[in-house]
């Protein structure tokens, strides 16, 4: 059984994309996300023919990505700062999501360097792949000053 995500990562409703970790190996784990139709962002995206937007779905591999991060350096509380994204590349979308659907989020490290870990992702719903992409993470605390 796996810690629930909101203990791994800072993310919280309404910007929680990641229902729970389904499994885990040393390189990656997949995810899963059931999308309620109730969420929010489904009444402009499109009023009457709802799609999950394509910027949701890549945040959710981004939020597993973070998770597989969390995972391998012994979760939120032991370390400090936010998993902050600082590359995508190569994303391709195939098929959308709709409310209801349960998608499957795979995330996997390709290597390490500079204390930045790069990562290719995949979200499946049912046997259709839904999106691909590569991207890269860094845990760290953010700068600045917060928002007033």
């Amino acid at each position: 059984m796996f810690p629930p995500v909101t203990e791994l990562i800072p993310h919280r409703p309404p910007f929680l994309f990641v229902d729970e970790i389904v499994s885990e190996t040393a390189d990656g784990l997949v995810a899963r996300r059931t999308f309620r139709a109730e969420e929010d962002f489904y009444r402009g995206h499109y009023p009457g023919a709802p799609i999950t937007p394509g910027v949701i779905l890549c945040e959710a591999v981004f939020q597993a990505g973070g998770l597989y991060m969390a995972r391998t350096m012994g979760g939120l509380g032991h370390r400090e700062g936010v998993p902050l994204l600082a590359k995508i590349t190569d994303v391709r979308f195939r098929n959308p999501v709709y409310p209801g659907d349960t998608i499957m989020i795979e995330v996997r490290k390709k290597e390490i360097a500079g204390g930045f870990t790069m990562m290719s992702g995949a979200v499946k719903c049912g046997d259709k792949r839904v999106l691909t992409l590569e991207f890269a993470v860094a845990w760290k605390t953010p700068g600045g000053s917060p928002a007033a």
